[in-house]
């Protein structure tokens, strides 16, 4: 029954136009590790808001979470990576994992910028609009052909959905994060903006009247004052050169943005903004074999001496499972036996083999139909909500205050784990 069910709803999907075998959309918990501050905290939300849709926005963490406890969670949840920023004696840290088995990219915040402060710093700060209903496009810039940039590029990708040009619409394309790495000081630039387009080959004034369609004629006589006045050129009228000119191939937002206008592309930060460094690759989720240290060099012997240890550490742990599992199983015979001799001295007759057989038969039904009652709720389930906040951000300018984190050189260790999770298996 369970299964017909869920072909009937894989022929309903196919006969509303969706790909039953498409790729899911990547979803990112973003969260904070230990105490952080209040900057730190104000940074976290920023990048929640940045990963909308497809984030948890109003996520909250408490003292005593485990990263298991996110893991686990992750699975029902649809969730593929973790964005984890916490803050040390060195400096701030972002940690970005593939869930659940990894690889994390730890990096170094140097500076950043917080959306607000981005905000305030703007001459005509304007409040978004749907922009934060569809994912950002990605747009990585000068990232080389080692393997630690390749894997890292790869990590960027997945975090975002992909790109079908055959059926993107235009009016998607509404916000733009890029990464640009530098070479010289291995730095990432990160910045996060709202893409817009204006009219081009006319005067500011215009332009106004155009986009806004009430002109502001305090100071002007009457409408041509203000059309004559206004038409000369000014330094927002050399973004409509050629290299921004684009002809529209869809409909986009806006008033009088038709298909096959010409118009020039604005790009508005929106923030938040980050310089980051990448310090270290590790294979695992927040552990395991270090791929890359930008810091710590090591020997090939040190290297094959890590690898021993962390597989004796490997060895020792299914060890002790085993154990406990032997443990459980022993506990079971010693209770099942203290039953048995309470029956007995009670007067009861001694149970028979075949009696223990029924009664492992009776089980292995009830367990089954625990199972299939279990898979047709799942199947009856209705998709995990996208979480959305109301928040309102904007625009941003060039010149927002900037937390600089370099009273201190980041030493990042093998061991070096994030400060308010505990992921013991003991």
């Amino acid at each position: 029954m369970g299964k017909a069910r869920k072909k009937n709803r894989t022929h309903k999907k196919v006969e509303e136009g969706e790909n039953p075998n498409a790729p899911k959309t990547p979803k990112t918990f973003v969260m904070r590790s230990g105490e952080v501050g209040h900057s730190v905290m104000g940074l976290v939300n920023d990048i929640r808001r940045l990963m909308e849709p497809n984030t948890a926005t109003k996520l909250r963490e408490r003292k005593n979470n485990r990263l298991r406890d996110f893991v686990a969670v992750a699975g029902p949840l649809g969730v593929t990576h973790f964005v984890i920023l916490s803050r040390t004696e060195h400096g701030t840290n972002m940690r970005i994992s593939r869930v659940p088995r990894g690889p994390t990219l730890s990096f170094q915040v140097k500076t950043y910028s917080l959306a607000k402060d981005i905000i305030a710093m703007q001459k005509s700060p304007k409040s978004p609009g749907l922009e934060f209903h569809v994912a950002p496009l990605l747009v990585l810039n000068n990232f080389g052909d080692s393997n630690e940039m390749k894997l890292m590029s790869t990590v960027f990708q997945n975090m975002f959905p992909p790109i079908n040009i055959q059926t993107m619409q235009l009016a998607d394309a509404r916000r733009v994060v890029l990464l640009n790495y530098n070479s010289e000081t291995k730095h990432i630039d990160f910045r996060h903006y709202n893409v817009a387009v204006k009219p081009v080959g006319i005067s500011k004034s215009i332009k106004r009247v155009i986009t806004t369609g009430v002109p502001d004629l305090q100071g002007f006589e009457d409408i041509s004052d203000y059309v004559l006045r206004g038409a000369f050129a000014s330094e927002s009228d050399v973004e409509d050169g050629p290299d921004s000119t684009v002809t529209l191939g869809q409909d986009f937002v806006g008033r009088n943005n038709r298909r096959q206008d010409q118009r020039a592309i604005k790009l508005v930060e929106l923030g938040p903004r980050m310089e980051l460094r990448l310090v270290k690759i590790q294979a695992g989720m927040c552990d395991g074999e270090v791929l890359y240290h930008d810091i710590v060099k090591r020997t090939p012997e040190e290297l094959k001496a890590q690898k021993a240890e962390r597989q004796k550490k490997m060895q020792e742990k299914a060890a002790r499972r085993k154990t406990q599992e032997q443990n459980v199983i022993k506990k079971k015979a010693e209770k099942a036996a203290e039953k048995e001799a309470h029956r007995i001295a009670t007067g009861g007759a001694p149970r028979k083999p075949e009696d223990d057989d029924e009664e492992e038969e009776s089980d292995t039904k009830g367990k089954r139909k625990r199972a299939a009652h279990d898979e047709n709720d799942e199947e009856e389930d209705e998709d995990v909500p996208e979480y959305n906040d109301s928040d309102d951000y904007s625009d941003m300018g060039d010149m927002a205050p900037q937390f600089s984190d370099d009273d201190g050189e980041f030493l990042g260790d093998d061991d070096d784990q994030m400060e308010g999770f505990s992921d013991d298996d003991e």
